[in-house]
Parts: C-alpha cells; structure tokens; sequence
C-alpha cells in the first residue's frame, strides 16, 4: 500500500475491490459478537438484529454524508430496559408477549436522539449539554450495569464450568492477547466454552435442522407495539446512550484524526442514530449505537474509508437472511451467555464510572454527591420494588427504576445551584486538535 493508503486517505482503485471486501468482512467479524449477543440475552430474533443493525448502518452513512467510519450494532445499555418489560422465563425462554413492548420503548428512545438534535441545531451543543452532564449520565449508566448483575449470575448457575470458560476466556483474551484476538474477546469467549458444551454434550442441535436456509428476517408478530409504561421504561436510557455516543463519535475522530463532532456535526450523527434506533425498534430489533470494536479495528488497520464499514454492513444483511444460521446461535447454552454477560454487565457499570473520573466529576462537592446518590439508590431501589405505578386519566402507567432515576437526575442537576459543566469547552479544544478528545 502506498502512503497515502497507511493514513486511511485513500479511494477503491488504490485499495483494490478485494481487499475492501476482505476488510469488510473482519469489521464484520468485529461487530458480531456484540451484535448478536443482545439478542441471545433478550430473547429477541438474531436474524432480525442482524438485518436492523446492517439496514441501521446504511441509514446512519446517508444522514452523515458517508463521511464517519462507524458501524451501528446493538446496544447493551437498553438491556436493563428489556430486563424489565420483557423479562426472560426460568427456562431462558423469550417472553415473546411483551418484548414488542419493549421494542415499541426502542423506537421513541430514537425520537429522543432526534429531539436533541433538533435541540443542538437550534441552540448549539454547549447549553443543551449542560443539562446533561456525567455527574448525571455516569451513576445512570453504573445503575443499568448493576441492575443487570443477578441475571447473569442466573444463567451462570446453570453451568458454572461452561460459565467459568467462557468468563476466563474474554479475560485471557482481552488482557493477554494481541491484534484480533484482542479485539474479538466476547466472540471467542462465546467459541471456545462453546466446543466444551459440545465436548459434553451439553448442546441440542434439534433446532437447526427444523430450520429453513433461506427465510423473511422480519416477523410481523415481533413488530413493535406501544403501551406507556413501556414506553417509559425504555425511554429514559437514550439519555445515558446519547452520552455513549459522543463518546464513541469522539473516539473515532481521535482515531482518524478528523472532527466529526464538527463536520458533519454532531447534530448529524445522532440524527442517524437515532432513526436508525428507531427503524430497528418498529422491526422488531433491538437499538442501535455505535461500536467501539469497530473503532478498534480502525485504529488497528489504519483504514479508514467508511465504504468498508458499508460492506461490513452488507454482509449483515445477506447473513440475517438465513433462519438456519439463527439456529446455530440459538444452540449456545444459557451458561456460556452467562459467562460473558458476567463480565459485560460489570463492564457497563465501569464505562459509567470511567465517565466520571476522566471528566474529573468532584465528588467532594455536595451538589454532584447529592444528585449522585439520589440517581443509584432511585435506580436500584425502585427497580427491587417492581418500579412506580400510578394513574393518570384512567391509564395505569409504570416509571421503572432507571426512568426515576434520571427524571430525578436531570431535575436535580438543573434546580441545585453549581452547575458548571462546559462541553463547549472541551469541543473548542478538540476542534483545535481533534487526537487529543477525552474519550
């Protein structure tokens, strides 16, 4: 590859068409793991979430003007959301009657990312982002990561050494290993305590020659449905995800060395987002965010043509089209997605509190402890107790534990004096220099 190929600046003549299929086709790779996992812990239809997360993708390249090399998978923070509305049986069996519920949340969380982008384009990022800073957004995304915890000791309990490879895998993988190993630490988890549960019998292959090779990813009874306490649910945690997604925008700038908050703006890439969360809700799929494995693949290739990630999302979409290939996922023991949500879940509560500490949130100071503490024990607590049902105009709705959480956390972050986030600050900086952006 010439030099202007090893800067990512470069077009398909010079990279040549078989080589940006090859590296669609890992960024695939990369995405997979994550992507289908969410489903396998929700109970929610692989081929589904394979297709939203392919046809997602396409969407958010047409919003942003084809120009940020992300991928939309799925999201692990709605878990939380879904474990509510639609929890799954003893047996691990989907509760298929609540989970269009669920989905019908999804959507009107995408409404939200449309909302603040509406928002950001009419009175700039700074003063929108005030009421949203990490003193808020971190203790929610620590709840949602705790409030999951007992499911995955759950489906651990059904096959500790199934569970146990599985966890000391991903460990081994992400600590030790190197290049794409590295990267791919959930999908080898998942394979490796795989060959064990065949080694033990311990896996039913029934389901996969009852299915079809080629058949409809969509399933008009997994269409979205809407009720408002669902609805509320769900919602809420677009707050967190929004933050997610700077997040995530501002390290794929780092890595390519492009502000994207910028241009094409960051009321652009949540725009796309969003729809794209909100298409998947109404198919029946869970939400979309961009995928930090991908942005590890940028920054391991040093390829940054976004029409790779448009590939990769092809591929998603020829791969949702076959049921059988949903068998064969389906067939991975509750234990091992145990093993790995074990690990996950507690990772979501660290990405909460790594939020706080590299925005150097002072915890000395009584106004953040405060609005802290009130947004945990809301979380957890009303979620132990079923959360908060009331009526309004005849209609019974339920405020989870999460939606309580960051109602209080918002109000109390606009009402109590001290508020002195400054986004704008950090934006200025990075717009000067976009590789040094707080990730």
């Amino acid at each position: 590859m010439n030099e202007k190929v090893n800067e990512g600046i470069f077009d398909a003549r010079q990279l040549g068409v078989p080589k940006m299929i090859i590296l669609g086709v890992q960024h695939t790779f990369a995405m997979f793991g994550a992507t289908v996992l969410v489903p396998l812990l929700t109970g929610l239809n692989v081929s589904t979430t394979l297709l939203c997360a392919g046809l997602g993708t396409l969407l958010f390249h047409l919003i942003t003007k084809g120009k940020v090399p992300a991928f939309l998978g799925s999201s692990f923070a709605f878990l939380g959301g879904f474990a509510i509305v639609a929890p799954m049986a003893a047996d691990g069996t989907p509760n298929t009657e609540m989970l269009p519920y669920a989905c019908g949340g999804v959507v009107f969380a995408g409404l939200v990312y449309l909302v603040m982008s509406l928002l950001i384009t009419v009175f700039g990022i700074g003063r929108i982002m005030r009421f949203f800073p990490p003193v808020v957004t971190g203790p929610i995304i620590i709840a949602i990561g705790l409030i999951l915890a007992p499911s995955a000791i759950t489906n651990c309990a059904t096959n500790w050494l199934l569970a146990f490879v599985a966890l000391g895998t991903v460990v081994v993988c992400n600590i030790w290993g190197k290049g794409m190993v590295k990267i791919l630490p959930i999908l080898l988890g998942v394979l490796v305590s795989y060959i064990v549960a065949l080694v033990t019998n311990a896996v039913d292959f029934a389901p996969i020659a009852q299915a079809s090779w080629f058949g409809i990813p969509v399933h008009t009874s997994a269409l979205a449905k809407f009720d408002i306490s669902s609805t509320l649910t769900i919602m809420p945690i677009a707050l967190a995800t929004m933050m997610e997604h700077i997040g995530d925008i501002a390290a794929i700038s780092a890595t390519t060395g492009k502000n994207y908050i910028r241009e094409p703006g960051l009321n652009k890439t949540l725009l796309g987002d969003g729809l794209a969360t909100s298409m998947a809700g109404l198919l029946g799929g869970p939400a979309n965010t961009t995928y930090g494995e991908n942005t590890g693949v940028l920054a391991l290739t040093k390829i940054y043509d976004p029409r790779v990630m448009r590939i990769a999302a092809l591929f998603a979409i020829l791969m949702s089209f076959s049921p059988k290939f949903d068998a064969v996922i389906n067939t991975v023991p509750t234990a091992i997605i145990g093993g790995v949500s074990f690990i996950l879940y507690g990772m979501i509560s660290a990405i909460g509190v790594r939020n706080v500490v590299e925005n150097q949130v002072d915890f000395t100071n009584s106004r953040n402890l405060i609005i802290a503490a009130v947004i945990l024990v809301s979380a957890l607590g009303f979620n132990s107790l079923g959360g908060l049902t009331f009526q309004v105009a005849g209609v019974s709705i339920t405020l989870s534990g999460l939606a309580i959480a960051a109602i209080l956390g918002i109000l109390l972050n606009a009402i109590l004096p001290g508020n002195d986030y400054q986004f704008d600050k950090v934006d200025t900086e990075t717009a000067e220099n976009p590789m040094n952006m707080q990730v």
